[in-house]
């Protein structure tokens, strides 16, 4: 039987690439961006290869990352309109449209 290698669970700045996709590296990619700013699913997903933001937004409020959603309407990349779309931001970081 052939034993299989356990992905790497710690993050740090040299595992983080977005070619990275263990869930820590994940949120670490994440955090870094909501710190930078607010973000939406579209870009999480387009920029940080993160195919489930949704799931690495709950993971880091579990760690106790105080994030706030603002649901909205957004355009895809083939210009299809969605509904109820997540802006995600750091409650000390909000988006300029938001009072906190």
């Amino acid at each position: 039987m052939q034993t299989k290698k356990m992905a790497d669970q710690q993050a740090n700045q040299e595992n983080t690439h977005v070619e990275n996709t263990s869930g820590s590296a994940q949120r670490a990619r994440l955090l870094e961006r909501l710190q930078a700013g607010p973000i939406d699913t579209f870009t999480a997903m387009r920029e940080l290869n993160i195919v489930r933001p949704g799931a690495r937004i709950n993971e880091l409020r579990d760690m106790g990352h105080r994030i706030m959603t603002q649901r909205l309407t957004l355009t895809d990349d083939q210009g299809r309109s969605h509904r109820g779309m997540a802006l995600y931001y750091l409650s000390t970081n909000p988006p300029a449209e938001v009072t906190a």
